[in-house]
């Protein structure tokens, strides 16, 4: 199994909006990560990517779901490789893309106001 070499970012790394204002790095991060999902079609790759059997696609499985071409599909997941949010794995010629553990729901977390008082301060 080769992983591509360079780790996807973190894809969220600050506290909830409603536990302190974002710092400019952590505005400029988080609508980066916003950006990269505000695409009907990157939705649809991270739901397919996370409900398909054992919750990894290969890229050849996903065009035809989402009716785009190879090139189309594959920088939209490149995207959302390159946005922290799934992981890819080169296997010979195909690439299998998964959801990095977490990075939904850091984003969930950081958007969330349930909970904000109990919440520990940002890990980061």
């Amino acid at each position: 199994m080769s992983v591509d070499a360079t780790p996807p970012p973190a894809a969220v790394c600050c506290a909830p909006l409603v536990r302190r204002p974002l710092s400019t790095e952590e505005a400029t991060d988080l609508s980066r990560l916003l950006k990269a999902i505000a695409d009907p079609a990157r939705l649809r790759l991270l739901s397919l990517v996370a409900a398909h059997t054992g919750g990894e696609a290969c890229a050849c499985d996903l065009t035809e779901p989402l009716g785009l071409s190879q090139p189309t599909v594959s920088h939209h997941l490149k995207v959302l490789v390159d946005a922290g949010l799934l992981t890819r794995d080169k296997r010979g010629v195909w690439a299998y893309y998964a959801l990095v553990p977490g990075a939904l729901d850091a984003l969930a977390g950081v958007l969330s106001t349930a909970d904000a008082g109990s919440l520990p301060p940002s890990a980061c």
